[in-house]
C-alpha cells in the first residue's frame, strides 16, 4: 500500500467554499457574522434539549469559560479526569484552581462515580470545603456513566462541565452527550467529526448563559459608546470563515457518524477472531459511542508484543496509530496534584492504541491494517 492511513483526516463536503465565499463577498471576515449565527443554530438544533450554543475559538475556550461561569476562582478546587488530553484540565490553572485528579472506571475509560465521591469527602476532609466544579469527559467518544457521576455531583451539590470534546454525536440513553451538565465543551479541531480548521463551541442552559458567555468571549465590553471593561474578558470568538467552514461540515456530520461506527464494527469483527487483541465497544445499549477513533488494549502475553512494538511496526507500514492518553496524574507538570487513583488509567496507557477511524478511512484500509497487525503478531 503506497498511500499512508491517517487516524481521522478532515473530510470536506464541498458546501465549505460556498460559505466562506459568502463571507468573503460580503466582507465578514471577523469574528462575528452569518455564519457563526447560522453555524450555532444548526449545532443547537443538532444537540437538542432546548440547549444553546456559543461557537468559540478552541474547545479549550470553551472550557475556560464554562469554568469562569461556574464561579470557579484562583484558591478552588476542581475534580478533572486524569485520562484525558490536557486541554481538558489545563483551564482549570489558567484561573489560578487545582485539578484534582480521579481514576477511570473499567467499562468505558471514564471517570470512576466511586472515586469521584472518595475524593470529594477527602477533600472536604482535608481542605474543609468541597471542590468548586467537576469535569468529566467522553474519552475517544464514549459516553460516560453519566447517571452514577450526576447522581455524586447532585449529592453533594456540585455543578459539572463536561467535556464532549471527543464525543460529538456520542448518545447515552439516547440523549446527545454535552446536554447533561450545566455546560458542555465541544471541540472541531482538524482531527475531529468536524471542523471548523481550529474551534470550538460551549454549551449552555438558556439564553440568559449564552449572552454571557459571548460577553465574556468578545473581551467582556460592557455597553457603552465607549470601551469600558468591569470584569476580565478573552478574545475566544470564532470567526465568520471558520463558522463557514462549519456549515458546511454540519452537512456531513450525520454521516461522518455512521462512517466512524461503520469503520468500528469492521475492526469489532475482525478482532473478535484475534486473541489478545480487545477493541474498546459500548459496554451496554445505554452508551452510544461515535467511535472518534477506535482503541484496543493488546495483552502483551498472547500477543508476544507490547502497544510501543505494534506502534512501530505499523508506523513502516504507513499506518498511523497513537498510544492512549498518557494520564494528567503522571505528567511531570501535574505531578505533585491531589489524585485518587486505583491503576485503571495507567494500566490502559500501558497497553492501548487508537487506530484509524476517520471518514477517509476505507473498508479496504481496515483490513490492510488488521492483515497487519496480524502481521506483527503472528511474525508472518
Amino acid at each position: 500500500m503506497n498511500k499512508r492511513i491517517y487516524l481521522c483526516l478532515a473530510h470536506m463536503s464541498g458546501c465549505e467554499q460556498d460559505f466562506i465565499k459568502e463571507a468573503f463577498d460580503t466582507n465578514w471576515v471577523v469574528p462575528l457574522g452569518p455564519n457563526v449565527n447560522a453555524f450555532e443554530e444548526e449545532l443547537q438544533a443538532f444537540v437538542g434539549e432546548n440547549k444553546k450554543v456559543v461557537a468559540l475559538s478552541a474547545g479549550t475556550a470553551a472550557i475556560h469559560l464554562g469554568l469562569i461561569q461556574l464561579g470557579v476562582q484562583a484558591g478552588d478546587e476542581v475534580i478533572c479526569q486524569s485520562f484525558t488530553f490536557c486541554a481538558s484540565v489545563n483551564p482549570v490553572v489558567y484561573l489560578g484552581a487545582t485539578p484534582v485528579f480521579v481514576d477511570s472506571e473499567k467499562d468505558t475509560w471514564n471517570m470512576s462515580p466511586e472515586l469521584l465521591e472518595k475524593a470529594i469527602e477527602d477533600r472536604i476532609t482535608q481542605i474543609g470545603k468541597k471542590p468548586k466544579a467537576i469535569v468529566f469527559v467522553h474519552l475517544y467518544g464514549m459516553p460516560a456513566k453519566v447517571d452514577e457521576l450526576m447522581a455524586v455531583a447532585h449529592k453533594y451539590d456540585i455543578p459539572i462541565l463536561e467535556d464532549a470534546a471527543e464525543a460529538l454525536g456520542s448518545e447515552y440513553k439516547g440523549r446527545k452527550c454535552g446536554t447533561f451538565g450545566k455546560f458542555g465543551a465541544l471541540s472541531f479541531n482538524g482531527n475531529k467529526m468536524i471542523t471548523t480548521s481550529g474551534g470550538g463551541a460551549l454549551v449552555v442552559p438558556n439564553e440568559e448563559a449564552k449572552k454571557e458567555t459571548m460577553f465574556y468571549a468578545t473581551q467582556a465590553r460592557e455597553a457603552f459608546p465607549y470601551y469600558q471593561h468591569e470584569r476580565i474578558g478573552y478574545n475566544y470568538r470564532m470567526s465568520n470563515i471558520c463558522a463557514g467552514i462549519g456549515r458546511g461540515q454540519m452537512t456531513l456530520l450525520d454521516e461522518h457518524i455512521a462512517h466512524h461506527r461503520h469503520i468500528h464494527a469492521l475492526y469489532k469483527e475482525a478482532f473478535e477472531k484475534m486473541d489478545g487483541i480487545t477493541l474498546m465497544s459500548n459496554p451496554d445499549e445505554s452508551s452510544n459511542a461515535n467511535y472518534w477513533l477506535c482503541t484496543i488494549l493488546i495483552d502483551e502475553e498472547k500477543t508476544g508484543v507490547d502497544y510501543e512494538e505494534l506502534r512501530v511496526a505499523l508506523d513502516v507500514k504507513g499506518i498511523e496509530t497513537r498510544p492512549l492518553w498518557k494520564p494528567m496524574h503522571l505528567q511531570p507538570v501535574y505531578q505533585h496534584n491531589p489524585c485518587y487513583v486505583d491503576g485503571t488509567s495507567e494500566k490502559l496507557f500501558n497497553k492501548g492504541l487508537c487506530l484509524p477511524a476517520g471518514p477517509c478511512v476505507t473498508d479496504e484500509d481496515v483490513a490492510y491494517i488488521v492483515h497487519e497487525i496480524k502481521q506483527c503478531i503472528y511474525r508472518g
